[in-house]
């Protein structure tokens, strides 16, 4: 699906949150149902490390909080959407912009809400990898995103 004005807005607003912004990474796309995320990592003044390359936690922080946020939409307000934990594994240096595209398909939103039917909370793990223009990859990341349904049964909203 391709952007709609509402999404457009939101990825605008979201390029402006300040903890996104300091990671010197821009969301480049954003679809209307949420499904698909690209964004884009530059190497420059805001971004570069002491080598010369892209600084680690900007590698971290530019593809952090996306699965969790696709989830928070896709699912709904029924649903306590938190990330739990993650790893990356650095493969190269960032010696030119990045790119990452995160995708979460339909099918994968209906599986967490059918398993939420016969349990309390599920973690999911996804995988998303920073690569250059040509495809060759610089840093490769699992998230594991904790869900569970609101007031499942115990009334605790919390995480």
């Amino acid at each position: 699906m391709g952007e709609t004005l509402r999404s457009k807005f939101l990825r605008w607003g979201f390029n402006l949150f300040p903890a996104y912004r300091g990671s010197g990474a821009r969301l480049t796309h954003l679809s209307g149902d949420f499904s698909r995320v690209r964004i884009k990592l530059p190497l420059n003044w805001r971004t570069r490390n002491y080598v010369n390359t892209i600084f680690g936690g900007s590698m971290y922080a530019a593809v952090d909080p996306i699965y969790m946020l696709m989830l928070i939409h896709i699912l709904g307000p029924d649903y306590i959407v938190w990330d739990k934990s993650a790893t990356i594994r650095f493969r190269k240096p960032g010696r030119a912009t990045l790119f990452a595209e995160f995708h979460v398909p339909d099918h994968e939103a209906q599986a967490i809400r059918d398993a939420l039917k016969g349990q309390d909370k599920i973690d999911r793990e996804y995988r998303v990898t920073l690569a250059d223009k040509d495809g060759v990859a610089h840093a490769e990341f699992t998230k594991v995103v904790h869900v569970r349904r609101k007031n499942g049964g115990t009334g605790d909203t919390g995480g």
